[in-house]
């Protein structure tokens, strides 16, 4: 086990450095001409742009050009935005708690429904409540976020007075209850989309599991049903699920929630990178392309470790 987890841990190392010299491509290499004139913007001056050049060392060696960028990603130093004219760490630093928030609440909501869907719908295969569970999950696949946000908002939030009409309160300020409740409609919303694909995938993922040799053979040695399908089925179907949400995860946290949390006012990561991008502001763009690949890379490594311990085969390859 130890030498699959060193070997992961290498990976994802070699994995990582690919991807900073990927977004150091995409920005400042294939785009082609001066990248301190897009970074400047259209109303800069020569001076500003002189000075882009020199503090991210445009006018040096293309390998020397990668390390001042990783220097400022990794340290945030003089790490500032062209367009919006602010500290792009510190805007980071304030929309993180936010979109963390949002991401774990969610996250927890749609694993527990999904599974749990998931599981009720395979043991009742071709039965009504299979049929019910499987139109429910097509519908909240194909329901658009920002329209079920804006929908959810306008009536719970504006029109019934249920739930806050938007916004965000710190568990400081507000304690853990006015956190929570303000979060509430966020979570659901975001997480409808992965309860329904999730518990598509594990109920195929079951039943296809159910036909395998070794959960006839622990059937044959006459282990409870219950425990064969604890023990057996679901913990190997939970395999594709684990990978499913080591993706979603890090991708929310690296701005994928951009539609619930400008819906809901969230003022997170995705707000701020939409934010960046309308005014083709490229620091803050490149760092949270930068963080989200960081995310899924990390999650994705934690994932194939937890592989391993639900499948020992695993460690084989």
């Amino acid at each position: 086990m130890a030498r699959f987890i060193v070997r992961r841990l290498l990976g994802m190392i070699f994995v990582l450095f690919a991807v900073s010299v990927i977004v150091f491509g995409i920005f400042f290499v294939i785009p082609n001409g001066a990248p301190e004139n897009r970074m400047a913007g259209k109303q800069s001056t020569p001076q500003q742009i002189a000075a882009i050049r020199k503090d991210w060392g445009f006018d040096k060696p293309i390998t020397t050009q990668y390390v001042k960028m990783m220097e400022k990603l990794v340290t945030g130093k003089n790490f500032k935005s062209y367009q919006q004219q602010r500290d792009v760490y510190a805007e980071l630093r304030e929309g993180l708690p936010r979109t963390f928030a949002l991401a774990i609440g969610a996250a927890i909501l749609w694993m527990a429904a999904g599974v749990a869907l998931g599981v009720f719908s395979a043991l009742r295969a071709g039965k009504k409540a299979d049929f019910v569970v499987n139109v429910l999950a097509l519908i909240g696949i194909s329901i658009p976020v920002f329209w079920l946000g804006a929908l959810v908002n306008h009536y719970l939030g504006y029109k019934l007075g249920l739930f806050p009409n938007g916004g965000y309160v710190p568990i400081s300020e507000g304690g853990l209850w006015q956190w929570t409740y303000h979060l509430i409609m966020p979570w659901v919303v975001l997480s409808i989309l992965f309860i329904g694909i999730y518990s598509r995938v594990l109920r195929s993922t079951i039943l296809e599991t159910m036909n395998e040799d070794f959960v006839r053979t622990a059937r044959a040695k006459g282990i409870s049903e219950r425990r064969v399908i604890v023990r057996h089925v679901l913990r190997t179907s939970m395999i594709p699920i684990l990978t499913l949400w080591g993706l979603d995860f890090g991708l929310v946290i690296g701005g994928g929630a951009i539609l619930t949390e400008t819906v809901f006012d969230l003022q997170g990561i995705g707000s701020y990178y939409a934010d960046s991008v309308s005014q083709l502001d490229v620091p803050p763009i490149m760092a949270v392309t930068m963080l989200g690949a960081v995310f899924i890379v990390v999650l994705n490594t934690v994932v194939d470790i937890l592989y391993a311990a639900l499948d020992p085969r695993i460690r084989l390859t």
